[in-house]
Parts: C-alpha cells; structure tokens; sequence
C-alpha cells in the first residue's frame, strides 16, 4: 500500500470506521426445507441476492441461537471465499435473512469519517483487493475473514467527496443493472420463443401449422419428422488420451472451455503443432461445427461461426451437421424436449457422463429446410440483441474500473461544489 495520502484524505484501520462480520458456519445436519432463511455464496449475483438458492433452519433455533447473525436492510454483504469480490445490498424485500459462513456483512459505524454508500465501492475496490490477497498469502484458495480484515488500512477521502464519488459511481451502477436487466429480458423472451417455434413452427406463407402430431419429442406438426441425430450429422470423440501443454501453439478446447453459444479459446490450453495434427487427424473442426461438453458440464454446446485453428480435448465432441441446418439444430439442443433427454441418459449415475452412442441417439425435430432456416433465423436475432447487450455490459464494467481506480486512489478529485457529478 502506497505511503502516499491524497491532500484532505485520511488513513484509518477499517475496524475504526466500519463494522464487519462473519456467519456462523451452520452444518448440514441443521438445515431444514422451511423456517428461517440464510444466504451462502451462491446467492450472491453482481449486486444482487438471488434468494432462489436460499437455504433454511428452524425458526425456533435462530431466534435461539443466531439473532446477532440477523442482516439488517441497508447491509452489504461480501463473498469471502472462492469466488472474491461478490456483492449484494440488502433490501427491505430480502428480509428476513440471516448469515452463513463464508459471507460478511459490512456496514459504517462512523458515518462522520465513512459514508456508508462509499463502503461497497471501497470493498470492490484494487485497493482493498491487493491488501486482502496479500494478508491471505499461502492459502490455498484464497479467502478472507475477520482476522484479516482487522489488518486492513483504508484511506479515505471528506465525507462530502465520499459521497460525490459513490454518487458517480452509482449512477455508472444503474447503467450496468439495467443492462442486465435487458440481457435477463432478452433471454427470458428467447426461451418462450423457441420453446413455440420448435413445437408449434412457423408454417410457410405466413400460414401458421394447424395440424399436429404426437412424437418422441411431443407435439410437432404433421408435416416435421423426427431424426436421430446420427441420421443428421457426423459425431466425432475426440482422442482419449493427455496431451503434453506448450506455452504457445493451438487452442485445446477442454470441457471448461465450451460455453453456451460460444467456445473461449483465450483461456484455453495451448499444445504444439505435433500434438495439434495428432488431435486433428479425425476432424479439424470447422466453421458451422457444433462443440459438446460430455462429462461435468455434460451437454454444454456451442456453435463455431468462423474457421478457427483449435483442436479438441478430452471429454469433448464435434458434431458435424449433414442434412440439417447448424444454427437450428443448435437451438434445438437447447430446446426442453432435447435437454431432457440428455438429462435421462445420466440420471442414477454417479460419475455424470454422456457416452457417445447417448449422443448419436438423441431425437430431434426436423421441419422442411426452409423452415428449419427461418426458425434459425428468428433465434438468431435474439442471440445478436443480446451479444450487443453484452458488448456494452463489458464495456460499462470495464469503464467502471478504470474510474473506481482513479476516484479511489485519488488520482483524480470530483469537484464537490457542483450539484451535479463532475470530476475535477
């Protein structure tokens, strides 16, 4: 930590001016399927609690034992482990909650020297990471408790710069939530979308199907048939054998590399020319290729849009389409009707894994060509809206660090004189 204390700021240790506290650590033994709810890492989104993953324990025990682990509205809480950084407010619709191990809940004991809506900023802050990562050195896994963060020096601007900061920074805050707010829109509209079109179609001229049939996959229209996906593609295993990794070369695409929509080859493992003909000697894939996951994230599909030099790791298939459209049959592995199916061939089974004959033999809808292509086409759409969402997400967020960065350090000063955010 930089010596250095911007003109009018003050260092002080976070214990001084900010309240701090862990959960308790509830074993598994007490947890209920009712009565008073507590959070866990999971529920912790960017920003927000997602209270699908809370878990409970009796009532009468946490009025008992827990009152003082009891979140009150208006308090911060933080991932500790793991995953780092992960932060939530608490709203007055999240209560009644309590805490568990593993999260920390913040809040300003001295609003005279720390406004308390600078404190989430200042937590997400570099500044405050570098200090945590460094008093957790030789861990593990890194994680942080009340130990640690009694070690920790804040340097800390007037309150009425504080709160001109969390006010610019907040506003960069509503830009980021309403984005994902329309990414959460566009995916929630994609969903209800193609479950209609891989059902029910679009007809062709503008004449909606009005005639249906019972099938492997449920109701589809009369004139769709219903294919093993063997019948329509080539499946391709990739070689089940462990490469030797290079510091440079060709992508591995790996299990962990396979996303929903997209394959992320900047993380991925790289291997020499040798090793890259070797796993290529079946298949190079190809654009309009379809990458599967088939242990762990079994099931995990993605859609090459261009030529790329990578080859495939263990675990993992190339699905080649033959007499079917790529974009629509990558949809239509999303689709319920498929997803269920990939769900039945590995449930009872302790070691997760689809087999490649499970693969081959998966149903699939099948409307004429052309109407595969427009159904494509539609989903498409909705993908395109969505990566330009994105786009911008990443772009805000990234935007927001730089200025977290510089408001935070000091670097550069607001101008605490005008009504409106400014930086001097």
């Amino acid at each position: 930590m930089s010596n250095t204390v911007p003109k009018g700021w003050c260092r002080l240790n976070l214990p001084d001016v900010c309240y701090f506290q862990e959960g308790p650590g509830l074993r598994n033994w007490q947890y209920t399927t009712s009565g008073y709810p507590f959070i866990n890492i999971r529920c912790i989104k960017d920003g927000y609690l997602d209270l699908s993953n809370v878990q409970y324990i009796s009532s009468d025990e946490a009025n008992q034992k827990y009152k003082h682990f009891f979140l009150n509205e208006g308090d911060y809480v933080l991932s500790s482990s793991g995953t780092l950084g992960r932060m939530a407010k608490i709203r007055k619709k999240d209560l009644p909650l309590m805490l568990n191990t593993s999260v920390i809940r913040f809040r300003s004991s001295d609003d005279k020297t720390l406004y308390h809506d600078y404190l989430p900023h200042y937590l997400q802050s570099q500044v405050f990471v570098n200090q945590i990562a460094e008093e957790s050195q030789g861990s593990a896994q890194v994680n942080f408790g009340p130990t640690h963060l009694k070690l920790v020096e804040c340097t800390l601007p007037p309150v009425p710069e504080q709160q001109k900061i969390a006010a610019i920074l907040s506003s960069v805050d509503d830009v980021i939530e309403k984005t994902r707010a329309q990414i959460d829109k566009l995916k929630d509209l994609k969903t209800g979308i193609m479950q209609e079109l891989l059902t029910k179609g679009i007809g062709s001229d503008g004449v909606p199907h009005t005639e249906f049939k019972d099938s492997p996959v449920g109701r589809i229209p009369v004139s769709w048939r219903v294919a093993k996906l063997a019948q329509v593609t080539k499946v391709v295993d990739s070689l089940h054998q462990t490469p030797t990794f290079a510091n440079d070369g060709f992508p591995m695409i790996r299990v962990s590399d396979i996303k929903p929509g997209k394959v992320n080859t900047e993380r991925a493992f790289k291997v020499s020319q040798e090793v890259f003909n070797q796993f290529t000697k079946n298949h190079k894939p190809q654009k309009s290729d379809l990458l599967m996951s088939r242990v762990g994230s079994y099931g995990v599909c993605c859609y090459l849009n261009r030529d790329i030099d990578v080859c495939l790791g263990q675990n993992t298939v190339v699905i080649i389409p033959d007499r079917i459209d790529s974009l629509f049959l990558y949809h239509s592995i999303y689709s319920e009707a498929v997803q269920n199916q990939i769900e039945f061939e590995v449930a009872g089974s302790g070691y997760k894994s689809l087999s490649l004959a499970s693969i081959r033999s998966l149903s699939i809808p099948l409307p004429p060509d052309d109407e595969q292509k427009q159904i494509a086409d539609i989903l498409v759409s909705i993908d395109d809206q969505i990566e330009v969402k994105n786009r911008k997400l990443k772009a805000v967020s990234n935007a927001k660090k730089a200025l977290m960065q510089d408001l935070l350090t000091g670097k550069v000063r607001v101008n605490i004189d005008q009504k409106e955010s400014a930086v001097a």
